[in-house]
């Protein structure tokens, strides 16, 4: 595998540290996108750096906003010496509430973070990959995208149009070399997946046919294949990894 340049969002939350890693561990040059309010930067790189993981370069921003983005973008080319060939749009939140008590900030904060920010962020890197024939874009979606959930209007809306961004860009992409795919992910056994109430956790994973909860790292291994030369021909699509839980 050539090693290339691969900037992750959200990069300092669960899914995005696994991400992280597997790209470090494929030999890949690694930026790290973080949140300057929300996460803890330093903390995070003290916490990789005693795994073992050094070299990563971390910018900040709002992927909410598209002037972030596209300076985010430039200083992580600056610092990486080069353009971005690997981009995974991977940060979310939440905002859950039944959609008779949602507030519009609620609904806006969600599509700001979780949609209108593929937007933000791809926006700066697809069309120089399309120039240098080779790129993947890798959009993280969730199986609530796929099959909706209750008090999660908002997150299943953006998700979902998280899928039909993939696949469109997807063809838009698919004679340039390349690759736009999405994963949707099931329950996470993430440190806020993993602080959900033991009673109410133990409902989740008795729901689940393999009856245990996802593991980042193996995020990190799709994302790892998705971004190889190896998925050269899987473009479009949306990797559903549950369990079991769903079938699109």
């Amino acid at each position: 595998m050539a090693n290339r340049i691969a900037l992750v969002t959200g990069a300092m939350g669960g899914l995005g540290t696994a991400i992280c890693q597997a790209f470090a561990n494929d030999g890949h040059k690694v930026v790290a996108a973080y949140h300057p309010e929300l996460d803890k930067k330093d903390v995070w790189v003290a916490e990789m750096e005693a795994a073992g993981f050094k070299d990563f370069i971390c910018v900040a921003g709002d992927i909410s906003k598209i002037e972030d983005c596209k300076a985010m973008v430039a200083e992580a080319e600056e610092k990486a010496g080069g353009p971005i060939d690997i981009l995974v749009n991977n940060a979310g939140i939440t905002r859950d509430r039944m959609f008779g008590k949602m507030e519009k900030d609620q609904w806006d904060a969600v599509m700001s973070t979780n949609l209108t920010s593929l937007f933000n962020m791809t926006k700066q890197v697809s069309t120089k990959m399309a120039e240098r024939g080779w790129g993947r874009i890798i959009n993280m979606s969730s199986m609530n995208g796929v099959k909706g959930q209750a008090g999660q209007s908002n997150y299943a809306a953006a998700k979902a149009g998280v899928i039909g961004f993939t696949k469109s860009l997807g063809q838009e992409l698919a004679n340039k070399g390349v690759t736009v795919n999405a994963i949707a992910p099931g329950y996470v056994g993430t440190k806020m997946v993993m602080a959900i109430r033991e009673d109410v956790l133990k409902g989740i994973v008795d729901a689940i046919p393999m009856k245990r909860l996802c593991k980042p790292e193996e995020i990190g291994g799709l994302c790892s294949y998705l971004a190889s030369d190896i998925s050269a021909y899987m473009t479009g699509a949306t990797l559903n990894i549950n369990g079991g839980a769903y079938y699109a």
